[in-house]
């Protein structure tokens, strides 16, 4: 018997050693360079082996039939093959591919300064612009302190790269906002009508920006609205020049939030000295509702409504003595909705879709003269986003504006006449990102509009690229041709005109590491289309498209906020040389809003032992061109140079309780702006210039905010 079971044995033993397979080979990069410590094995089994020094590999297995040979490194991706066994011996040559890691993969940087949730690398948080110094809280007035932005300090906008103020389009969750900012007497700067307390997410680009986004020459700034809020608090704002109160209520994976707002500048101008005169200062009632659903995992409704109510009484004063004084009064109603939904479609495709509603009532009343301007637009909108693979993302969409447009002005014999004008404008954009690997990227995008007024179609083709140069650093390109349609003072003399255009080239150079930044970039810009019109401005066979100009510099910009305890501060400094022939240009000449050399310091310490903040901003800019008619030429003279030094203070007095003060302009320095002419020539034969300055030398702020919530920390400035 055991005889019986001797052979028995030794039979089964010789079948498994038949049935063994010896597996060997080597692993190698794309490049055949030798991968250490990656893992070969069968699959849902423990034979395998990991390679050596030189990348090889061998073991041995006793399984039978079809498997899958897997090789595993951190850093690539899998490698599957299939396998049928036995097999006597198998070499095998393998090559892996790198994985593309979010968190160290290189990301395009040309043109962009982007902010809060939208990329891994942050050059400034949402935080930002409220702790910012000589901001007040105001989101082009904090982005005016970043390069490539002059400081244009009447009109409060942000000029970007030799482009005027028109030629930058501000956007919430993807769509435009029509009168993004607050309406403001002449020579007196204006403010963003939304808050940065709404927003998650801030993206300016200063040129090259994405496909997705149109019918901006210059710059697009796009706001990502908070999703959905953790906890029910109760804002109240007690300021010098008004005072608000908020209310957000958590809802099971949704909130509802409201804001109200007055402002009344009468108490301050009383209190500091304008040098304007006011009949009625400048005064707004503003509210908001917001809405916010998490649908499903990863799906999200929003909705938001803006509306607004302003007005103020101003004597405009002539300049020679006979001149009679103007008085100057303007109402204003305006009301924004957003509503968009995100869906998560699959694991590879995501949707968003919304609209965007804009309404906006102005009348504004000289001496006895009535005007009044009317607009109302409409943007629909879809993206889908499909990662094709790890390496590949497309995104494509369309989208649709409409714009109802009307003008009243008094005419002959004291009858009303009107412009008005309906455009819609339809576009499709598609973009691909291609990663080769975590040290190189290309996006690759084409836009196409067609225009109602013109019977015309545009086609703007897009590209960036990104190249990881070290750890730290990395170069990028960006390319692109972009469009816009005439203002609507443009449009409603003539409707035909076709859009303006730019070309933008970019090369940006930026090293970041440890709580540090540097990044240099230098542009060219090419204008072509610019709306030409004749000394009279009401002609319509005046205006053509003949104007083109240029814009070309170096922008450099430093962060720290690691080297000092506490202190965060950045540097940025902007060349800029431009010339463009436009509007009623004689020839191309530095326009009037155009600065050379531009820079600002930002500073902050934040004293937590004392629950403080203290904070400074350093403004330079050049001097201005501006046209003398007394003089040969034009814009042949130049302004004095603009120093500003500003200064804000915060403390929080209780954990829920802010106190905070700022200063605009604390040396007090009479800042030119430019100069305006007189009409008609004096006594003398000369035509009287005008210096166009600030409306006081200092804004004084003065603010106590205070939070009411469960979560007693909980404040407005979670810094402190």
């Amino acid at each position: 018997m055991n005889r019986y079971f001797t052979i028995i044995a030794f039979c089964l033993s010789f079948s498994a050693i038949n049935a063994q397979s010896l597996i060997s080979g080597v692993v190698t990069d794309q490049k055949g360079g030798a991968i250490i410590g990656a893992n070969v094995f069968i699959a849902e089994t423990y034979d395998g082996a990991s390679t050596d020094t030189n990348g090889r590999f061998r073991f041995t297995t006793t399984e039978t039939g079809s498997h899958q040979l897997k090789v595993t490194v951190i850093g690539y991706a899998n490698y599957e093959e299939k396998l049928v066994l036995p097999i006597e011996k198998l070499e095998v040559s393998i090559k892996m591919v790198e994985s593309i890691n979010q968190l160290e993969a290189v990301v395009i940087t040309a043109g962009s300064f982007t902010a809060g949730e939208e990329k891994s690398r942050e050059v400034l948080k949402p935080l930002d612009i409220v702790t910012t110094a000589g901001a007040t809280a105001d989101i082009p007035g904090a982005l005016n302190t970043l390069p490539g932005t002059q400081k244009v300090g009447e009109t409060g906008r942000l000029f970007v790269r030799g482009g005027e103020g028109y030629e930058t389009k501000t956007f919430i969750d993807g769509l435009e906002v029509m009168g993004a900012y607050s309406p403001s007497a002449p020579n007196t700067p204006s403010r963003s009508r939304f808050s940065p307390f709404m927003f998650s997410g801030t993206s300016f680009s200063t040129g090259g920006y994405s496909a997705e986004y149109g019918q901006a020459l210059s710059s697009a700034l796009i706001l990502k609205s908070k999703d959905v809020p953790e906890e029910t608090r109760t804002d109240i704002s007690l300021m010098s020049v008004g005072a608000d109160v908020s209310h957000s209520h958590a809802l099971s994976k949704g909130a509802v939030a409201g804001k109200l707002q007055y402002t009344n500048l009468t108490p301050y101008f009383e209190a500091v000295s304008q040098k304007m005169k006011w009949d009625e200062a400048p005064r707004s009632a503003d509210g908001n509702v917001m809405f916010r659903k998490e649908l499903k995992k990863g799906d999200m409704l929003k909705l938001y409504t803006n509306f607004s109510w302003s007005d103020f009484t101003v004597y405009q004063s002539g300049i020679l003595p006979q001149d009679i004084d103007d008085r100057v009064a303007l109402t204003n109603f305006y009301n924004y909705f957003n509503t968009s939904y995100r869906s998560i479609l699959n694991d590879r495709w995501t949707m968003q879709s919304g609209v965007s509603y804009t309404r906006s009532e102005e009348q504004t009343k000289v001496n006895q003269d009535n005007y009044k301007e009317a607009v109302q637009g409409l943007h629909f909108k879809s993206v889908f986003t499909h990662d094709a693979s790890e390496k590949v993302a497309l995104t494509f969409g369309a989208e649709h504006f409409t714009e109802d447009y009307n003008f009243g002005y008094p005419g002959e014999a004291g009858l009303e006449q009107d412009l008005s004008f309906d455009k819609n404008t339809t576009a499709a954009f598609g973009e691909a990102e291609v990663y080769t690997s975590n040290r190189f990227v290309a996006r690759v995008g084409i836009r196409g509009e067609y225009n109602s007024l013109q019977e015309a179609g545009y086609f703007a083709p897009r590209t960036s690229m990104a190249f990881k140069t070290g750890e730290h650093s990395q170069l990028s390109v960006a390319y692109g041709v972009f469009n816009q349609t005439g203002t609507n003072e443009l449009i409603r003399i003539r409707s035909d005109l076709e859009d303006e255009r730019a070309q933008h080239y970019i090369i940006n150079y930026q090293h970041e590491i440890k709580g540090r930044t540097f990044r240099v970039e230098g542009y060219y810009k090419d204008y072509d289309n610019l709306i030409k019109f004749g000394d009279n401005n009401f002609d319509p066979s005046g205006y053509t498209n003949d104007g083109s100009g240029y814009a070309r510099g170096l922008d450099v910009f430093w962060r720290d906020n690691i080297t000092f305890k506490g202190v965060d501060y950045w540097l940025s400094y902007s060349f800029l040389d431009t010339e463009r022939d436009y509007r009623n240009f004689p020839y191309r000449v530095r326009p009037r809003f155009a600065s050379k050399h531009n820079f600002s310091a930002v500073f902050k310490y934040f004293i937590r032992s004392l629950k403080t903040q203290v904070g400074g901003t350093y403004s330079y800019t050049s001097g201005r061109p501006y046209h003398n008619p007394n003089l040969a030429g034009f814009n042949t003279e130049e302004t004095p140079a603009y120093h500003d030094l500003s200064m804000n203070f915060s403390y929080l007095m209780k954990t829920n309780v802010i106190i905070h003060a700022s200063v605009t302009n604390v040396l007090g320095i009479d800042n030119v702006f430019g100069y305006e002419s007189s009409a008609q020539r004096d006594e003398n034969g000369q035509y009287v210039l005008r210096a166009i300055k600030q409306p006081a030398p200092r804004f004084i702020f003065l603010g106590i905010f205070i939070t009411l919530s469960k979560n007693k920390s909980v404040n407005q400035l979670p810094v402190l």
